[in-house]
């Protein structure tokens, strides 16, 4: 899996903190940014079906490379 950088304001990176740990949804920063970056991919994708901008081949069904999710959601992403 390729690794990214990316610069987060640190109110933001508070924000995402609270989600993340024993008492938080996700177990790491990591898994929290993919989540996000998923269900914001899938509501843009929305969008564009709502308005007839989604091109042959675009529905959003082959993002990410997770093995054992479809459409490179897992079922926790499902759960939100």
């Amino acid at each position: 899996m390729p690794k990214i950088s990316v610069e987060i304001p640190a109110e933001l990176l508070a924000d995402l903190d609270e989600h993340v740990g024993d008492d938080g949804k996700f177990v790491n920063r990591s898994d929290a940014v993919r989540a996000s970056i998923r269900k914001n991919l899938d509501l843009l994708d929305e969008i564009d079906a709502r308005h007839d901008r989604l091109g042959d081949g675009d529905d959003g069904a082959t993002r990410g490379s997770d093995e054992g999710t479809e459409g490179g959601r897992t079922a926790e992403d499902a759960d939100e």
